[in-house]
């Protein structure tokens, strides 16, 4: 039985953008096209790092050649499109916490959006031993101090965290710092990985 558990929050806890909030974001950005979602996630480390959001939006229309009509609209569409969570991920949450385990959350994750997300989702947040925000650490996942952070937030080794992500190279990362981590498929694969 795993008794420390650490989690990523997108893609895992949390959903992802849906196709909905994508084309919002379009919209307000002006149509701009495929080579501005590559613009959007080539800048985003340093968002997740802590960058203030108009400093990050001013780099994305930087490397785009353009300016976008209407910045706070931007980033409140991105801001809204990523915070909605998985009911049956969060209910795993609680039974696990319920058992006794020690659980922590390590996200990458904007400044900006951490209180809308726990004004929205604090119930749940509420059951992690820690927390572990990018914005708040200076550093984003795959870099290994996120890892070990974490784990030193939870007052353990690395080798002493079996650790979730929905990203190859977030959880390669997690293994090379010793952590026992596994690519994110469902809550009933958590359950049996984890005992």
């Amino acid at each position: 039985m795993a008794d420390v558990i650490v989690f990523d929050l997108y893609g895992v806890i949390a959903r992802t953008q849906t196709a909905e909030a994508v084309r919002r974001i379009e919209e307000i950005a002006g149509d701009p096209g495929p080579s501005f979602w590559d613009a959007y996630w080539s800048c985003r480390p340093s968002y997740d790092a802590g960058q203030e959001s108009a400093a990050y939006w001013a780099d994305v229309a930087g490397l785009l050649g353009t300016a976008f009509p209407d910045v706070p609209a931007l980033i409140e569409a991105d801001l809204e499109s990523w915070t909605e969570v998985d009911d049956a991920m969060v209910d795993l949450v609680h039974e696990l916490a319920d058992e006794g385990r020690t659980l922590g959350l390590l996200s990458n994750i904007i400044s900006d959006l951490v209180p809308r997300f726990e004004a929205r989702h604090g119930a749940v947040l509420g059951r992690f031993d820690a927390l572990t925000y990018s914005c708040r650490i200076g550093v984003a996942k795959p870099d290994r101090r996120a890892y070990e952070i974490c784990a030193e937030r939870l007052g353990v080794q690395p080798s002493d965290v079996v650790f979730f992500d929905d990203s190859e190279r977030n959880v390669l990362a997690a293994r090379e710092t010793g952590m026992r981590a596994e690519l994110f498929t469902s809550p009933t694969q958590v359950r049996t990985l984890v005992g």
